[in-house]
């Protein structure tokens, strides 16, 4: 009966002998499926004679959405594809979807999915990759209000234990947090979901708290922010200040360069006597006076400061950004700067 309303639901007209041998049904079989899904409320037109079929009448309202096993096999595949996928903006409401699914789809259609997504490889668009299942797990407690314990790793290295009333899920910047309250700690905390290990529920229930501000996603951007990085970057950007804080604002501190300052700053890190030559690589630029179309940049730089952690995050963010730049610490990412400047302007070796 579901196949038959799958077809139908085409809404093109279907001749009665075409659509039997369809589902390998008698014409028999075939009208007493067409009446069980008028029972359920579906507006199924019906002709006789030879020619005669059947139709569902168009501009109806139509009743609670059913899926045949491979429709829903499909529908868990894509909400974990989204979970990770290229399209911003829709990752928490995939996990919302994906753990209401999960909850009435039948047993031996999840293995199907579990199957099909074991064995292919999706393409990581940024940030570590996490599990769906751990994400639809907490989500479901989330739901529930019930407790979670799950092991983790912190800032430092340390592994921990941790009991915690899950509030909400945050993607925010190609990684996923989990905003919630820390029994033991008796405070709210952020954690990065790569870091879990075998969350798992307690069986005790709870009654939801007030989230300061309200709002997870802002939770979670200033603790992110907050989190003290073992390294800090600092980087002149030659453009607008609001331009350059409207692609990092995200992730940096933007703020105006003031030239009297420019005396007083440390040496360009791993610059020699401020050789210009060599000042321009480092910054990515190619005279230093101008950019790639030829337009002189007039107005002074602007200063960034970002944690500097990852080299490579840093100098991602400052390629998005796509205006000419000078590190001015620390030596590790001028040096990662360097060698793909290296990189990108070598010869290719023979073949």
């Amino acid at each position: 009966m579901l196949r038959l309303l799958s077809l139908l639901q085409t809404h093109r007209y279907w001749a009665g002998v075409e659509l039997a041998d369809r589902l390998q049904v008698s014409a028999r079989t075939l009208r007493r499926d067409v009446d069980r899904l008028r029972e359920l409320g579906y507006p199924v037109l019906a002709s006789r004679g030879v020619a005669g079929g059947y139709q569902l009448r168009a501009g109806a309202a139509v009743p609670p959405l059913l899926l045949d096993d491979d429709e829903a096999v499909a529908i868990v595949v894509g909400l974990r594809a989204a979970v990770a996928g290229p399209v911003a903006g829709i990752e928490e409401a995939a996990v919302r979807a994906l753990a209401k699914v999960a909850q009435v789809i039948p047993r031996r259609l999840r293995h199907r999915a579990d199957a099909l997504g074991a064995y292919t490889v999706p393409v990581p668009v940024g940030g570590p990759p996490v599990d769906a299942g751990m994400l639809t797990a907490i989500a479901l407690a989330a739901r529930a209000e019930e407790r979670l314990r799950f092991g983790y790793i912190d800032r430092e290295g340390a592994a921990t234990h941790r009991h915690v009333e899950p509030h909400r899920m945050v993607s925010l910047s190609g990684r996923w947090y989990l905003v919630g309250f820390d029994v033991d700690r008796s405070d709210w905390r952020t954690f990065r979901l790569d870091r879990i290990a075998e969350p798992l529920v307690s069986g005790a229930r709870f009654r939801p708290r007030p989230l300061p501000g309200g709002d997870a996603a802002a939770f979670v951007r200033a603790a992110v922010r907050s989190a003290p990085a073992r390294q800090q970057a600092e980087v002149l950007v030659w453009a607008p200040v609001d331009e350059v804080a409207r692609v990092a604002g995200r992730w940096a501190v933007v703020e105006p360069w003031d030239p009297a300052r420019r005396a007083a700053a440390t040496e360009p890190a791993g610059t020699s006597g401020r050789g210009r030559l060599e000042r321009d690589a480092v910054a990515g630029r190619g005279s230093g006076d101008q950019e790639a179309g030829g337009e002189r940049h007039d107005a002074g730089p602007c200063r960034l400061r970002m944690g500097a952690d990852d080299p490579a995050w840093a100098m991602l963010l400052l390629a998005r950004i796509g205006a000419p730049f000078e590190v001015l610490g620390p030596p590790e990412l001028a040096e990662h700067v360097r060698a793909a400047g290296r990189l990108f302007t070598s010869e290719p070796p023979p073949r």
